[in-house]
């Protein structure tokens, strides 16, 4: 189903608006937390060869990889390109009178800059949108759909790759990648880019009402615990998603690895988020982007992208400057990144590189960032040009993304099957718990 373009975020979000209620992030990559669990079966992708290099590539989609060597930033993949599936030839033209077709998720790239893309291409750009990561891959699994341009998370790369679902990049019509930090023009993920380019970036931290809550998780022992305080019982949240929340609950016990499949250390998490929710009736939601600005919640685990937005949900009268973000200054907190791609069954290849190509446009990524908040990983796209261009506010800087952060950062993965159900099902235990 094809669904129309939301507005602004920065106009807030209406009562009649059916999108009321939604950011990009509360309509979550890994399932939005518990309907992933009750009502969306992982597909199940057949693992082929693999990478190469250091790696031998992934396996199943969605509900985690069945054999094979995981991309890691400490195993990076180059992955195959096969005699069936080669990128399109140098020199071609764009389309004539095309639509070009966008598979994204909701409220996540600016309508005037698709339709800036549509005048300076003379087409049509036709954006359909999905939930979560699980439906779009089982939608686009069965062949039914035509698309161009694709946004998959990092860890559907080796499941996209394998099955040919995704088209090798033909680099001399993506020039623009010059402007991406160096991290992304040779990501472990995909090594050499030859199947992505990047989209959005963002942390993983906690934002505060200052005003409500005073002192900062940068003065704890353990900053993780600032969620922990019990008197501020019922204005407290955790992010609905269940990398998400039991990574909260590991680095809280002071574990850094957010792939881990020790049984031990995901039990030993479950038990630290009862605790959190014995301690302070703590809500789960993805309404960090509202719930914080309201003050309807005073602690909430967020993310950058959600809080650098915060202005534009501020009540009438009340000031930005009463909303924190923090992530750890050293940049040792999760970090993540959404890539671009182009899928191998549209009927535009050449318009779908130049709109990887515009996005990757300092100018054009500035122009996105402003409707959806979340950063991308461009040389241009810095703290004080996003204060300049009154983007972002400047007591929330904190919620910029650095380059420094992709090398130090912990980053959330596939994980194996059998790993990846446990961490699901310690995840319903704490839901049901709360």
């Amino acid at each position: 189903m094809e669904v129309a373009l939301t507005h602004h975020p920065r106009q807030g979000w209406s009562d009649s608006d059916p999108s009321a209620g939604f950011s990009r992030r509360d309509l979550l990559k890994r399932g939005a937390g518990l309907g992933a669990l009750a009502g969306l079966a992982p597909v199940a992708l057949a693992a082929c060869s693999g990478g190469t290099g250091n790696s031998t590539g992934g396996g199943g989609g969605g509900g985690g990889n069945t054999g094979g060597s995981l991309p890691r930033p400490d195993n990076p993949v180059t992955w195959p390109i096969y005699a069936d599936n080669k990128p399109i030839a140098n020199g071609l033209p764009p389309e004539q009178n095309a639509t070009l077709k966008v598979y994204n998720w909701v409220a996540y790239v600016n309508p005037q800059s698709i339709k800036n893309f549509e005048k300076k291409y003379n087409c049509k750009v036709e954006v359909t949108t999905f939930n979560t990561m699980e439906e779009a891959m089982q939608k686009l699994q069965t062949g039914q759909l035509s698309f161009d341009v694709f946004i998959p998370t990092v860890d559907q790369l080796g499941p996209l790759v394998e099955t040919k679902l995704i088209r090798p990049l033909n680099h001399s019509y993506i020039p623009n990648i010059s402007n991406a930090w160096s991290e992304f023009e040779n990501p472990f993920y995909d090594q050499k880019w030859l199947y992505t380019v990047p989209y959005t970036i963002y942390t993983t931290g906690i934002s505060w009402r200052n005003d409500h809550v005073p002192g900062n998780p940068a003065a704890l022992k353990n900053p993780w615990s600032f969620l922990w305080q019990g008197k501020y019982k019922g204005k407290v949240a955790i992010l609905d998603d269940y990398r998400e929340g039991l990574g909260l609950g590991l680095m809280y016990n002071g574990q850094s690895d957010l792939n881990t499949t020790d049984a031990t250390l995901l039990t030993a998490a479950e038990k630290s988020l009862l605790n959190l929710a014995k301690l302070t009736n703590v809500h789960i939601d993805n309404n960090d982007y509202t719930n914080i600005p309201s003050g309807q919640m005073w602690i909430h685990h967020s993310w950058s992208g959600d809080i650098a937005a915060a202005a534009q949900y501020m009540p009438k009268g009340v000031s930005v400057d009463v909303v924190s973000y923090w992530f750890p200054a050293d940049g040792r907190g999760p970090v993540a990144n959404d890539t671009m791609a182009v899928l191998s069954g549209g009927s535009n290849p050449v318009l779908a590189h130049l709109f990887l190509n515009y996005f990757l446009n300092t100018d054009n990524a500035l122009e996105n960032i402003s409707y959806n908040g979340y950063m991308q990983p461009l040389s241009g796209v810095t703290p004080q040009r996003l204060i300049k261009e009154k983007i972002l506010p400047p007591n929330l800087t904190s919620t910029v993304v650095l380059e420094s952060y992709f090398s130090k950062g912990y980053h959330e993965l596939e994980l194996p099957a059998t790993a990846n159900t446990t961490w699901q099902q310690d995840w319903l235990d704490v839901t049901r718990g709360v």
